[in-house]
């Protein structure tokens, strides 16, 4: 009986050992974006993760419900259909032209000063698709300050820890 409670306790500290080093330490922040006097209809926004090389990573949150116009934003769309995952829980509503919109995103710590990249992308029915609206480098730095678009529909961002 005593060995049996011994391979328990050892089975159990190897199996608590692995879940730990494969969930990612988290930090929430909240994100502001400020969109530009634009006219027409709510932009959609990707907000993801982008690796050091340049390739798509993780969506961290979709501004915009409705799938039918997910396609438009082309670029994360092909990124999105290769590596689907359930945005139910990263979906917000679209935001007009002039108004701003404040958003809870999770970001692995580790990422953070690692070369990774946050892209704003974004698009509006009618109107030109914007692939990187925004470009903001992971970095603390970064995150501590506003960033200023000036490409399509986005004014700017504000980052503040949660």
């Amino acid at each position: 009986m005593n060995r049996f409670f011994k391979v328990s306790l050892l089975l159990m500290a190897l199996i608590f050992a692995a879940s730990t080093r494969s969930s990612a330490q988290t930090t929430k922040y909240k994100c502001m974006i400020q969109m530009t006097n634009y006219m027409g209809d709510g932009a959609y926004i990707v907000i993801s993760l982008v690796d050091p090389k340049g390739e798509y990573e993780k969506t961290l949150y979709v501004l915009g419900d409705d799938k039918k116009w997910y396609k438009s934003m082309k670029e994360w769309y092909k990124f999105h259909t290769k590596k689907p995952s359930n945005l139910s829980a990263i979906t917000g509503a679209s935001v007009t032209g002039g108004d701003r919109s404040v958003n809870t995103i999770e970001i692995e710590t580790a990422k953070l000063n690692a070369g990774y990249t946050l892209r704003f992308e974004s698009a509006v029915e009618d109107k030109p698709y914007h692939i990187k609206d925004v470009e903001i480098p992971l970095t603390t730095e970064a995150l501590g300050a506003k960033t200023d678009g000036d490409k399509g529909y986005i004014r700017y961002v504000r980052f503040s820890a949660n």
